[in-house]
């Protein structure tokens, strides 16, 4: 009988043996955060849009904003989050601002039915900030505030990316 017991306490120990978790499990990798500046123009020649490409891709778990310079004040500069909507004084559609993202791009781009009225002031040399948010921030920070997201993700002024056309 004990060497039935002895057999199977050693049997029972190969199996619990073979059951240990492994190391090699999978983490996500970790990301820093990234601000890019771009300012183009919107208009027919670009379909009044713009599609700017990463390399290295954006992880499929980060979130991608985007933020467009709309004025100043004496607190500093005033960032909109996209999307943005504009609408006539009797309270009806006229334009705004949309975008889009995948792990490769970002595509930034106006939508309204008649773009060509729209005025320059909101079409040329317009400001765009895109901040790449990792996974971990992103329930965590208030996205409508692109002070409070350059804050929470610790992200200084100098080091914003300036991407040229």
């Amino acid at each position: 009988m004990k060497k039935i017991f002895t057999l199977l306490a050693i049997a029972g120990l190969l199996t619990l043996q073979s059951c240990t978790t492994s190391a090699s499990f999978e983490i996500a990798p970790t990301t820093t955060s990234e601000v890019f500046e771009i300012t183009t123009s919107f208009n027919s020649n670009n379909n009044f849009g713009k599609l700017v490409s990463f390399n290295p891709r954006i992880y499929s778990s980060d979130v991608v904003l985007v933020y467009r310079l709309a004025g100043a004040d004496s607190q500093g500069d005033i960032w909109e989050l996209l999307p943005e909507t504009h609408y006539y004084n009797d309270g009806t559609f006229n334009f705004g601002y949309k975008y889009d993202y995948t792990n490769t791009d970002v595509d930034i781009y106006m939508i309204g039915s008649n773009l060509q009225t729209v005025t320059a002031e909101f079409r040329l040399n317009q400001v765009l900030r895109i901040v790449i948010v990792p996974a971990n921030y992103a329930t965590s920070i208030n996205k409508n505030n692109y002070s409070d997201v350059i804050t929470a993700l610790n992200l200084k002024e100098n080091q914003i990316q300036k991407i040229s056309f």
